[in-house]
């Protein structure tokens, strides 16, 4: 009888993933989250407006079309482009509400807004490449650039901008190596919404650079105050070949643990969008994909009152960290994001301060840095909590900025 040599792994071995892993970075949103539930577990009262997740139940006309779609026994794997049912709702919903037409053929059913952020970054960054992307932003756009290999080029979103891009900025980076530039609007952290002039300018601009692709993550756009219109990239038809467009259900319809996302993609990057859906996950699940068409189809009375609420919240939170000492706050356009500039208090890191008013507060938010190295002097709070909530922690911030030592 043959016996089979085992083969010892040598002492100390430890499997390590390739190099590009050790460039992936984080959402600290998610590290705050994980921190404020184990200190609730250990029975501290913690505020969480750290986390960017509607306070709201998903609406019950979507949940009884996923529980109906699986008791209609909907189980199996569906195309992995998404069912044509709900990639044609995609497409009517935007000719509704931007009398946009969009080849619901183009468009990409995926497991959340964040698939889209890499599979384009993936698909056109490399060693060599560049890719242009907001500072503060969302931190995935960085963290996917660097797996990469390409360079990161952040386009700074300031504060006397009112949180929004500048066209001529960010025309001066592009160079030859560009591959791809990532705009957002309305804006995560900081709740800015850029002028349609600005957007108008861009555009324009970018007529002397055809090669370089953009995305646009418009996940917000439903969520605008003061009169704001969104100014869709779809209405531009000079760049319509190579625009990605990002949107979802997660913030509109309060379904973040859905994880669903749509996407539109140009003619030359859509089959392999479609390659990339097949070898990564091979559908969104039946159900989920239900649920969304409800949520296209069904009544939208559900977005305006959630929508409406946020705005009185916004009112809330900036009014009282306008009144708190040493911070300042820019009142948000969009989104729901408040990224008050905390430079006059005194401390000298926000990631400091940010955990400090944690650990001994009880209230959670995220340091400015977490978004980009352009995110020093501020913190991000989200008022995707309800006003109880928010008046609560505005009430802690105030006492511990009156007795807390400053670093």
């Amino acid at each position: 009888m043959t016996q089979t040599a085992t083969i010892a792994p040598a002492a100390g071995f430890r499997p390590q993933p390739v190099e590009a892993f050790n460039r992936i970075g984080e959402e600290n949103a998610f590290a705050v989250l994980a921190r404020a539930t184990a200190l609730a577990a250990e029975g501290r009262d913690i505020v969480n407006l750290g986390i960017g997740q509607p306070d709201f139940p998903t609406p019950p006309h979507i949940v009884e079309a996923a529980i109906k779609a699986l008791r209609d026994g909907h189980h199996g794997y569906t195309p992995s482009t998404g069912i044509a049912p709900l990639r044609e709702a995609v497409a009517a919903d935007v000719h509704r509400r931007f009398g946009e037409e969009i080849d619901p053929g183009r468009v990409v059913i995926v497991p959340g807004g964040k698939v889209t952020m890499f599979s384009a970054i993936l698909m056109l960054g490399e060693p060599g490449a560049e890719i242009l992307y907001p500072d503060p932003g969302f931190p995935i756009y960085r963290s996917m650039i660097e797996f990469t290999g390409a360079k990161p080029v952040p386009v700074p979103i300031r504060e006397e901008n009112g949180f929004g891009f500048s066209a001529e900025e960010t025309l001066a980076l592009i160079t030859p190596r560009t591959r791809l530039i990532i705009l957002n609007s309305p804006a995560n952290p900081t709740g800015g919404v850029t002028p349609k002039a600005e957007i108008d300018a861009l555009v324009a601009g970018l007529a002397k650079h055809p090669h370089v692709v953009i995305l646009s993550d418009e996940i917000y756009d439903q969520f605008l105050f003061d009169g704001e219109a969104h100014t869709t990239l779809l209405a531009y038809p000079e760049i319509r070949d190579r625009l990605i467009l990002l949107n979802g259900w997660s913030k509109t319809y309060a379904m973040t643990g859905w994880r669903l996302g749509w996407s539109l993609w140009p003619v030359g990057l859509f089959e392999p969008m479609r390659k990339l859906a097949v070898n990564a996950w091979s559908c969104v699940n039946a159900p989920a994909q239900f649920g969304a068409l409800a949520a296209l189809t069904g009544p939208q009375e559900c977005v305006g009152e959630m929508v409406a609420e946020f705005d009185r919240r916004r009112t809330l939170v900036v009014d009282g960290l306008n009144a708190l000492p040493g911070i300042s706050c820019a009142m948000p356009k969009g989104a729901f994001y408040a990224f008050p500039n905390v430079t006059g208090t005194g401390w000298h890191s926000a990631k400091k301060l940010a955990s400090a008013l944690l650990d001994e507060a009880g209230v959670a938010t995220i340091g400015g840095p977490d978004f980009g190295v352009h995110g020093e002097g501020y913190i991000r709070l989200s008022y995707a909590n309800s006003a109880q909530n928010i008046t609560r922690a505005l009430e802690r911030m105030a006492d511990f900025l009156a007795h807390a030592r400053a670093a």
